[in-house]
């Protein structure tokens, strides 16, 4: 018995040699197949890690940009709006109980040429103490003529700023904030800041006086002894124009505002990886149907179920191995190129374009290298399971689609899938992310997918009770009729890219029409001109500018930040005339009833609304002159401020705040007045030093440029939808290539019948725009779908807008055309390779 072996081992290892046997021989004969395969899976994973590394990359820059300007306080208290505080608050707040020290700053938006950065105002002394990273110092040698933190004119700045605005330690600067343009001296740096971050330091005192500020800080940074006790007695202390805040509350601003992008980007690049799957799913579907008679001879030889499984699976996972592995590379090349050409937003405008570099992230690689393994698995468990459920017998004398012609395909599991999936998208948001929006859509992507056979059928079954035609046709139509699982295995990846492509170009659409719309509505004015690095029209200028010829009205107005949470970014206060609410420009698209007498009325946005709730006819609070109560007139519809606006009448906010600023003013240019003419008088009338810092646009200018960045916004949505498309055709390609190749037999028999090799070259020209068309019709119907959970659902809980469904009837004929003739032509080439040998020898295995 000893000599004989152990029993088992003669058929463990003639099961290795068939694995090996069937593995190997596949991928010497087809190698195209496995690497087309691996292609998909690198694409898919490429794509979503480096759309996941670039949105970690600048979540990262971002924070460095939050310590560099913030200094890592424990704690700070700041003011809800840029008027600033009180500074009679600081020294309540340097004794309260729990606090170690306190150092007040002044924080202003400023700018040396063209090169914007953020000005800060700080007592040396105090900083010292609590932000040691603001306090600047001198570079060593440097004479001591340039100045210190405690002179007038002494100004520090950080690397980056003395980068962007190519100057250097010593130099004379002019500093422009707040509508003062004030010359300082280089004294030295900021080398504890980061990076990335453009930053200036001067004496508090000095930016107090030099720029228009006394009696006014920002913030105050805190260091504490006693945490819990510090933000007890700080609450109980501070006035309503006031609040705490953390580092960790300042980086829940950023990642609030850029969050639902960043989701919806990580989902959109899962796309392609979704794509991926299916393809591998196609490809290995293929295989085993040419392979059947093989693994039923392996059956009959004695190998187990459980060895036809383990030789697909092994072969899948090894293609998710590869192409997973090489995906991972290809994703840090590309987070690196998006970093270095678009910046850390992708263009979207989120984090102001600010430098990022790329942060590799292990726990993101591992689980998109997991992502493409699970998909190169699942897309190969299917298959595998089906070959090996096979009976030995009839899978010798049988290969292909083996479906009755005259049974019926099932169609409530695509109903039933349908349905749960636009159930699960009517969910409510978690943590204002549209999960259940996402989750939704997948079901109901895997329902039309699942119902592909069942659409073919009843497509087809109409033509294929034709007895009159062509005879290439009348072949074509009945094979796709009699093999509709064939087809599906065919359109499975096309159907799922092809719908979410189509279901995002609807989206885009209909936002960029709404967007367009609102645009046409609001810049009604002939002129508008804007203020920038915080100056503003005093009195004086606006009663100039008021008197310029040719000027029939002008409409001044005050937009600022206000901070309602530490935690969500500021939503933007707007003052303008606005008594009654009858603006033709305030787009409203619900109304209050009538207002309470003496009670102050306000408008908020749509996204205001929808983050806080705020109903017409409800008072609320707001953080202005106080806690000053103000009842909700009406919401107006507005697309140019994610994180809410609010707008109050003019002079209710002049009387409450006592701000006479404005930096908005929209001119109507009397009739017959050339508008060109009353730009140039309106700039004259300026005065000198408030020239450079007024920016003038045309209403037709300033839609362009929105139109221009939505675009850019959008600009990495579309490069993913082309990428998940091609990969999508490429499955197509390569299944309709390999189906046509595995019948070459069934051409051979056609062949004997009487057909000619241009009745078969016709034959499979249709057939492949029949299933090009079959998938364009499924994924374009599917997208529409999908398309209202996107607008309806997944838009407004991640953006907070609504918006009417605008169909893009161009692309969809497009993409039908594309996919009809791209089906249609590789059937035809790949059916000369497999017509191209005599009738004889393509039935020899039949002999």
């Amino acid at each position: 018995m000893g000599e004989r072996g152990r029993p088992g081992e003669p058929g463990l290892r003639s099961s290795r040699l068939a694995l090996g046997w069937l593995i190997g021989g596949e991928w010497r004969f087809h190698p195209a197949r496995f690497l087309l395969t691996a292609v998909a899976i690198l694409v898919g994973v490429a794509l979503g890690f480096a759309v996941h590394l670039v949105n970690g990359s600048a979540l990262a820059a971002f924070d460095g940009a939050m310590r560099g300007v913030n200094g890592a306080a424990e704690l700070s208290v700041r003011a809800t709006t840029p008027l600033g505080v009180d500074e009679r608050l600081y020294p309540r707040v340097a004794r309260a109980d729990g606090v170690a020290d306190a150092s007040p700053v002044v924080k202003l938006d400023a700018r040396i040429g063209t090169t914007r950065l953020t000005l800060l105002g700080v007592d040396a002394i105090r900083a010292a103490m609590v932000t040691p990273s603001l306090i600047g110092v001198r570079p060593p040698g440097l004479g001591q003529d340039t100045g210190s933190p405690f002179d007038e004119d002494a100004v520090f700045l950080s690397r980056a700023a003395l980068t962007q605005a190519r100057t250097a330690v010593g130099r004379r600067i002019v500093v422009t904030a707040n509508g003062r343009s004030v010359p300082l001296r280089i004294a030295g740096t900021l080398p504890a800041s980061d990076a990335a971050t453009a930053v200036a330091v001067i004496d508090i005192a000095a930016a107090q006086w030099r720029f228009g500020r006394l009696g006014r800080i920002d913030r105050i940074d805190l260091a504490l002894s006693d945490r819990d006790t510090a933000d007890t007695a700080l609450r109980a202390m501070l006035p309503a124009d006031a609040i705490l805040s953390t580092a960790q509350t300042q980086n829940a601003q950023g990642d609030a505002l850029s969050r639902a992008y960043r989701v919806n980007l990580d989902m959109l690049a899962l796309v392609a990886l979704l794509t991926g799957g299916f393809l591998v799913y196609s490809a290995q579907s293929l295989s085993v149907v040419r392979r059947q008679r093989a693994f039923a001879l392996l059956r009959t030889l004695g190998m187990p179920r459980g060895g036809i499984v383990a030789a697909v699976v092994v072969e899948g996972l090894v293609i998710g191995l590869v192409g997973a592995s090489a995906g991972l590379v290809a994703g840090y090349g590309l987070a690196w190129a998006a970093l270095h050409w678009f910046g850390g937003d992708l263009g979207a405008g989120y984090f102001g374009g600010g430098a990022a570099h790329v942060v590799f992230q292990p726990g993101a690689a591992l689980g998109f290298f997991a992502l493409g393994l699970l998909a190169a698995f699942l897309g190969s468990a299917l298959p595998a399971r089906a070959a090996a459920r096979a009976a030995p017998a009839a899978a010798l004398k049988n290969s292909g689609d083996v479906l009755d012609p005259r049974q019926s395909v099932p169609w409530w599991p695509a109903a039933a899938l349908l349905v749960i999936g636009g159930g699960v998208s009517m969910l409510p948001s978690i943590g204002g992310l549209p999960l259940f929006g996402f989750a939704g859509m997948a079901a109901m992507l895997a329902g039309g997918v699942t119902g592909v056979p069942w659409f073919a059928r009843t497509l087809l079954a109409p033509l294929a009770k034709r007895t009159h035609g062509s005879v290439p046709g009348l072949l074509a139509v009945r094979h796709l009729h009699g093999a509709p699982g064939e087809a599906a295995t065919a359109l499975c990846g096309i159907v799922a890219s092809t719908a979410l492509m189509i279901a995002m170009a609807t989206m885009v659409t209909s936002f960029r029409g709404a967007v367009d719309e609102w645009l046409g509505q609001v810049l009604g004015a002939d002129l508008y001109l804007r203020t920038t690095a915080g100056a503003s029209f005093d009195p004086a200028t606006r009663t100039r500018l008021a008197g310029t010829p040719g000027v029939a009205r002008l409409a001044f107005s005050r937009q600022i930040p206000l901070t309602i949470t530490p935690d969500r970014p500021p939503v933007s206060l707007i003052a303008r005339p606005e008594r009654d609410g009858r603006d033709p420009l305030l787009v409203l698209i619900a109304k209050g009833s009538a207002l309470p007498a003496n009670a102050l009325p306000v408008w908020v946005s749509e996204p205001a609304q929808r983050l806080y709730g705020w109903d017409p006819d409800e008072t609320i609070t707001l953080p202005i002159a106080g806690r000053t109560r103000f009842v909700v007139a009406g919401v107006w519809r507005d697309y140019g401020r994610q994180a809410g606006a609010v707008l109050i009448d003019e002079g209710d906010y002049q009387r409450l705040t006592g701000d006479e600023g404005r930096d908005e003013i929209s001119v109507m240019v009397a009739p017959g007045q050339d508008i060109a003419k009353v730009s140039d008088a309106l700039t004259a009338r300026l005065p000198a030093n408030l020239r450079d810092q007024v920016e003038v646009g045309r209403p037709a200018t300033l839609r362009q440029l929105a139109l221009t960045l939505f675009d850019r916004s959008f600009a990495v949505t579309y490069l993913l939808e082309a990428v998940a498309i091609l990969v999508g055709l490429a499955g197509v390609a390569a299944t309709m290539s390999a189906q046509t190749i595995a019948r070459e037999r069934e051409f051979g028999m056609l062949r004997h019948l009487g057909l000619t090799r241009g009745q078969l070259t016709a034959m499979l020209g249709i057939e492949g725009a029949i299933v090009g068309l079959t998938g364009a019709l499924a994924g374009i119907g599917l997208g529409l779908v999908l398309s209202q959970v996107l607008i309806h659902v997944i838009n407004p809980q991640s953006f907070n807008w609504t918006m009417t469904t605008r169909i893009p009837y161009a692309t969809l004929l497009g993409v039908a055309a594309a996919l009809t003739g791209a089906a249609a032509v590789t059937a035809v080439l790949a059916g000369r390779r497999a017509t191209a040998n005599s009738a004889v020898q393509s039935v020899r295995e039949d002999w």
